[in-house]
């Protein structure tokens, strides 16, 4: 089975590594340019590039996919499959028909609820019966293929988004999997997606992370739940923070206390400290 993976950062190399464990691994890894990372702007090399090297993977880095001359490596070649997670970019629909059994594509979400940027983290953020992930046919609209597979994933409660994020990416390898070795067979079902049903989720900026509360009065019930689901949708990146006489605060972790549901702030980092107990900072309020 001769495939080309589109990927960039480390949820896609989680995928990698799982389809690696069926014994599914890329010919071709596509990913995007090396670029300027962080306050000091050090060009970085994605993370898909990293595992590729490693395995002596060629890998292929265009600035865009309109111009089909510049594509020689994807066009010059007999594809089964494309297989795309967490790339980036937008594929054109010319490119997604060039394998033999089309392009896939792997989404963290129950699709068609919360086609987008960010489906973990929105689906920590306003919606947790949306946790799975769906396989598609790709086409040429945004989350819009037929389903091949869906595999829904129950929370009961909001956890870490670091920690949702290397679940479903790791399940995200092991369907695709299944799928590349069962869809040839004339195995696989092919149902559209019902769009009437879709909702959408925007791409999570550190703008997006401010949360309003006095740490003398924490919030208690719902509050204190939409509280806690944004410190976990938010956890690893880009952190949740409030602003106290000026400055601002990272919350770490937290939990809800069962007898009373109110808030409670284990861990934080106040601006310009390392991290620490809440209750250090505060003292006893």
């Amino acid at each position: 089975m001769k495939f080309a993976f589109f990927g960039t950062p480390d949820l896609a190399v989680n995928a990698l590594l799982e389809l690696e464990t069926f014994g599914l691994v890329p010919s071709l890894v596509v990913t995007t340019p090396d670029a300027p990372v962080g306050r000091k702007q050090i060009v970085t090399t994605p993370p898909t590039k990293v595992w590729a090297t490693k395995r002596s993977i060629p890998v292929f880095q265009p600035n865009s996919l309109k111009n089909q001359d510049d594509l020689t490596p994807l066009t010059n070649e007999k594809w089964d499959f494309f297989v795309v997670f967490a790339y980036g970019k937008i594929m054109p629909e010319w490119l997604l028909n060039i394998p033999k059994y089309g392009t896939l594509n792997a989404h963290p979400s129950l699709l068609p609820k919360l086609r987008g940027a960010s489906p973990i983290r929105s689906t920590l953020l306003h919606d947790l019966t949306a946790c799975g992930v769906t396989i598609i046919q790709m086409d040429s609209e945004m989350d819009h293929g037929a389903i091949l597979y869906q595999q829904p994933v129950t929370l009961a409660e909001p956890i870490p988004g670091e920690e949702l994020d290397k679940t479903l990416s790791l399940i995200c390898g092991n369907l695709l999997a299944h799928v590349m070795q069962e869809l040839p067979k004339g195995n696989i079902t092919v149902v559209p997606q019902d769009h009437t049903q879709a909702t959408y989720c925007s791409k999570i900026t550190k703008e997006m992370s401010e949360l309003k509360l006095d740490p003398k009065n924490l919030p208690i019930g719902i509050e204190a739940r939409e509280a806690m689901q944004k410190i976990m949708a938010f956890s690893g990146w880009p952190e949740t923070f409030f602003i106290h006489e000026g400055k601002r605060i990272k919350i770490k972790s937290t939990h809800i206390d069962k007898d009373t549901n109110q808030l409670h702030l284990d861990r934080i980092v106040p601006e310009g400290k390392n991290e620490m107990d809440f209750s250090t900072y505060f003292g006893k309020l």
